[in-house]
């Protein structure tokens, strides 16, 4: 039985300890945090329990990439979702002309619903979603199909801007903003974000997104029961201090309960940044530590939790996007831009829903540098002025949510809050970044990092390495436990198991 030490029990962590598990390993998994999960973690506040991140996810419809990586961990029944509405997966509100859009599920419901509000746009839509979906169909891994060792080549708009690959096909530039209206869920830039990033997230939700039911703690849960049901083990509260590294080979990792764990290999699941620091300098060349450090990261979130007085405001089966100004939407991680550009209103769904929410959510993009002034304070002790500037950015949310939802603060009971330092130290996130480095399709070979490193027995996994969220995470995974196992491994036993 070959052994593998994961340091980092986020979700991928989790997920690449899981297959590992599933196919002989024995894992150990090294978590810092009282709980394991990254973005799957909740927090409890005023009786509720509140997710941190991973709010609505993609890939989980049956035939789906991760449902089906769930189908050969054999967890696939046991995940309990709640799929939005067909009819409107998302609605999206322009502050500008107070216009809303409601975008429904599937190729043609994305299509028929903007072509009622662009009539002469409806050509260039179906043009624009067909080429959506021949971007990601030249990623075999996203279909969970088989690739050969040759370099893979790509079609021209591949690796151009996102926002120039909507201008080819889409000529209103209203509508051009309205179709990017998802790009803050991989943290979109303008001018930056590859085109095929875009893709497939946007692919993803036109094919229906599902929201965890009572908590997402639970699907963390049942990838832990995966690991220790083979034997591994989880252990909470101990994280990594040191990484023994002689002739680039790891002979242990140290951690903070000075215990010593020994392994064939070891994989990393934190930012690589923070990895570094746990690492002898020799380790790494120099040239490598210093194209981490320098690799920008994307942009943070300010949240607000809210509990709501009983009966008060109604449940919400979509998610809802309020934007500013059309020419704004790829903005967010923009310094001196007037914040908020925009954010994400949800009601997540509890056990056995009713017409009512218990609990409303905001999360706006935010920048790091917004919250830079606090970066060497610790929880608790920000001072006063971080609380009054909280309140601040509270209410301007709040404010905004009044003008979809009338009359919705006096449904509000209590609210906490979030800001880019809680992601950052709640996390280990570097500057609080929801989506891990940036991509820039103008240097893609300094923002993409492979799962291989120099040190012969270090694999990497995670948001870091090739697309982040609830979708890039677990493929990412795969990427890691086949470069042990061997190219297709794990993809040709996915396909084994979901064809029988």
């Amino acid at each position: 039985m070959r052994t593998a030490v994961i340091i980092g029990g986020g979700l991928g962590g989790l997920f690449t300890g899981a297959i590992l598990s599933k196919e002989g390993f024995k894992v150990t998994v090294l978590e810092k945090n009282t709980t394991v999960g990254g973005g799957l973690q909740n927090f409890k506040r005023f009786g509720l329990k509140f997710d941190t991140g991973m709010h609505v996810i993609g890939g989980m419809r049956p035939g789906g990439n991760i449902y089906r990586i769930c189908q050969y961990l054999g967890i696939v029944d046991k995940v309990s979702l709640m799929n939005v509405d067909d009819e409107c997966t998302d609605s999206l509100y322009f502050a500008e002309d107070k216009h809303t859009y409601h975008i429904q599920k599937g190729r043609e419901g994305f299509v028929d619903s903007l072509a009622e509000h662009f009539p002469n746009e409806k050509e260039n839509l179906k043009a624009y979603v067909d080429a959506v979906f021949g971007l990601v169909d030249e990623i075999s891994l996203f279909h969970l199909r088989p690739s050969s060792d040759m370099l893979t080549t790509h079609s021209d708009n591949f690796m151009i801007a996102a926002d120039a690959f909507i201008a080819k096909y889409i000529k209103d530039p209203k509508l051009r903003s309205v179709v990017a209206y998802m790009n803050p869920l991989y943290g979109g830039r303008g001018d930056e974000s590859p085109a095929f990033v875009h893709a497939i997230i946007s692919s993803l939700y036109m094919q229906g997104a599902s929201r965890f039911v009572g908590g997402s703690d639970k699907f963390a849960d049942l990838l832990v029961s995966v690991i220790e049901s083979a034997g591994g083990t989880i252990h909470k509260n101990e994280g990594v201090e040191w990484v023994e590294v002689n002739n680039r080979h790891i002979d242990f990792v140290r951690t903070n309960k000075n215990n010593q764990y020994q392994a064939d290999y070891y994989i990393s699941a934190i930012h690589p940044c923070a990895l570094l620091k746990l690492l002898p300098e020799k380790a790494f060349p120099k040239a490598y530590r210093t194209r981490l450090n320098s690799i920008p990261n994307s942009y943070s979130a300010f949240s607000v939790y809210i509990k709501l007085k009983p009966d008060t405001f109604p449940y919400i089966n979509h998610s809802e996007y309020y934007m500013t100004r059309y020419d704004e939407i790829w903005n967010f991680g923009k310094p001196d831009k007037q914040w908020p550009l925009g954010f994400l209103f949800m009601t997540p769904p509890e056990e056995h829903q009713g017409p009512y929410s218990t609990k409303a959510l905001i999360t706006a993009p935010m920048l790091y540098e917004d919250v830079a002034q606090w970066e060497d304070t610790k929880v608790g002790r920000r001072g006063a002025d971080y609380e009054t500037w909280k309140e601040e950015k509270s209410q301007l949310l709040l404010n905004k949510v009044e003008e979809l939802h009338p009359g919705f603060k006096a449904c509000i009971d209590e609210l906490n809050t979030a800001t880019p330092l809680t992601i950052r130290d709640f996390y280990g996130a570097k500057e609080g970044t929801m989506c891990g480095f940036s991509k820039d399709y103008k240097n893609m070979v300094a923002s993409q990092l492979p799962v291989v490193t120099k040190v012969d027995n270090l694999l990497l996994t995670g948001q870091n390495n090739n697309l982040p969220g609830f979708c890039g995470v677990p493929l990412t995974a795969i990427n890691t436990v086949e470069a042990i196992l061997g190219r297709n491994y794990i993809v040709d036993k996915i396909n084994a198991i979901v064809n029988e």
